[in-house]
């Protein structure tokens, strides 16, 4: 490293002590005041969002009164105050705000003793206090502030993606549950219906009416309705898991839900929905927060050549050379950037703005991407329910009512009751499955296509330790390169 001494340990005449002191620590506060005004002069205003904050107190579980059951908003306020990943984004949200009061303090001024001549036997020793202070020029506290501060906005977006995340996963899991339990009844109707078909087939059997066959397969298609039975009660189990694993609260015991899994669908129409992702997903938002985080990192990286400016002063209280008087020193030092006048820091900076910008562009068409499949999910499905609703289940219905009649009065055999049995038991579990796919695709449309809370690679993830060009380092250590 270059340096310049502008002024080189030069003696200054005997002066009074006090005075002396007293001068040289107010320049050092004078010159480092300097630091501040450079910060504010180049117009950047840091957000209130990211100035530094009281330490947060948790946020208490909301009370869920007594009642029947829970509700979807009970179980959104459960998961809102319980689930890990929110807590984890929030905490990484107070990190950044760390980082961001940390990158614009000042250097810390340096003091110490200074020995001189000690081994003349009292003849020409010196002994005095040496101060340093380091002066940062260029408004770099500043930048580094205006850097941090964007970083925090961009993870406080995250935070509320993830708040969307949970919210999805929480109704998507609510949902499961209520179909899981309609599932259940709808396998104990056919539980209901398989016995009633085989004990009339015992009767017309001790008539002479049926065949050995026929009973038999009637006890089979019960057994069959009984495994469909266990099926449906080990899928509400496991969604009942599920919603207490995304509601925070893994001991959560299975309680009723209120709630009406196979109300009507709601309406979406795909231009819309695209628009409101690009304009209001925190996705986007965050990304917009990176460029703009990048473009300052540019402004940061082309004021790091603008040297710091170190100044030092010495107090001798005792100078035997010089009759004992008080004297002192005075050093301003400052390298010059002859050959690293950070040319690699600026296009690696320049280079990172546009590749913030381009990731923008690109998550906008991801968002599209993503939405194309989920949308033709939700048309699909909004179609089959409503051909369901209002042709299908009726006929089915129809069908296997007048199909028992006939059967029972000897008007047709076992397999067009079979047949029929069937068939409804299909329409019923189809019907079901479609509502259950429906609501998915709602749900995902309405929370942004935002989901997976509890997958960490979605729960708000950054290294704010190598955010583009804001350091935690000391003293000498304010710019990328060394100087």
């Amino acid at each position: 490293m270059l340096r310049t001494d502008f002024a080189s340990w030069e003696r200054i005449p005997a002066m009074n002590h006090s005075n002396l002191t007293h001068a040289l620590v107010g320049a050092a506060i004078l010159l480092g005041g300097v630091v501040t005004a450079a910060g504010q002069e180049i117009g950047l205003q840091v957000p209130h969002s990211v100035r530094p904050a009281a330490e947060e107190v948790p946020v208490p579980l909301p009370e869920v009164e007594a009642c029947d059951g829970l509700t979807l908003e009970q179980l959104e306020q459960l998961a809102l105050a319980s689930n890990p990943s929110l807590q984890r984004a929030a905490a990484l949200v107070g990190a950044a705000r760390g980082t961001w009061v940390q990158v614009g303090l000042a250097p810390n001024p340096s003091v110490g003793y200074e020995g001189q001549q000690l081994g003349s036997g009292g003849l020409a020793e010196q002994h005095g206090v040496l101060f340093s202070q380091e002066i940062v020029r260029g408004g770099k506290l500043g930048l580094n502030r205006a850097i941090a501060g964007t970083e925090q906005m961009r993870l406080e977006q995250e935070l509320a993606a993830q708040e969307l995340r949970v919210l999805t996963d929480v109704r998507i899991a609510f949902y499961q549950v209520l179909l899981a339990q309609r599932q259940i009844e709808l396998t104990n109707n056919l539980i209901q219906i398989s016995s009633e078909g085989s004990h009339a087939a015992d009767a017309l059997f001790r008539a002479d009416e049926v065949g050995r066959t026929d009973v038999l397969q009637a006890q089979l298609e019960t057994e069959g309705a009984q495994i469909l039975a266990q099926n449906a009660q080990h899928r509400r189990n496991a969604a009942w898991q599920s919603l207490a694993a995304v509601v925070g609260d893994p001991m959560l015991g299975p309680q009723t839900l209120i709630g009406d899994a196979v109300g009507p669908p709601r309406e979406f129409e795909f231009q819309q929905a695209l628009n409101r992702l690009l304009t209001t997903s925190p996705e986007i938002a965050a990304a917009s927060m990176a460029v703009d985080r990048a473009r300052v990192a540019i402004e940061r990286e082309r004021v790091e050549p603008i040297p710091n400016v170190t100044v030092q002063g010495l107090v001798n209280w005792q100078d035997n050379g010089i009759a004992g008087k008080p004297d002192g020193g005075v050093a301003v030092s400052v390298p010059i950037p002859i050959f690293n006048r950070n040319q690699g820091g600026v296009a690696r900076a320049q280079q990172e703005f546009v590749a913030a910008r381009r990731a923008l562009t690109q998550l906008e068409l991801d968002l599209q991407n993503r939405l194309a499949p989920t949308f033709e999910r939700y048309a699909n499905a909004r179609n089959q329910v409503k051909r369901y609703r209002e042709v299908i289940l009726p006929t089915a219905d129809e069908s296997l009512g007048l199909t028992r009649k006939m059967y029972a009065a000897g008007e047709a055999n076992y397999t067009t009751l079979l047949t029929s049995q069937r068939t409804y038991a299909h329409t019923q579990l189809a019907y079901l499955d479609a509502v259950r796919a429906l609501r998915i695709a709602e749900v995902q449309i309405e929370g942004l296509l935002l989901a997976g809370s509890l997958d960490s690679r979605s729960s708000g993830t950054s290294d704010l330790e190598s955010s583009a060009g804001v350091q935690t380092a000391p003293v000498g250590a304010i710019g990328l390169v060394p100087q």
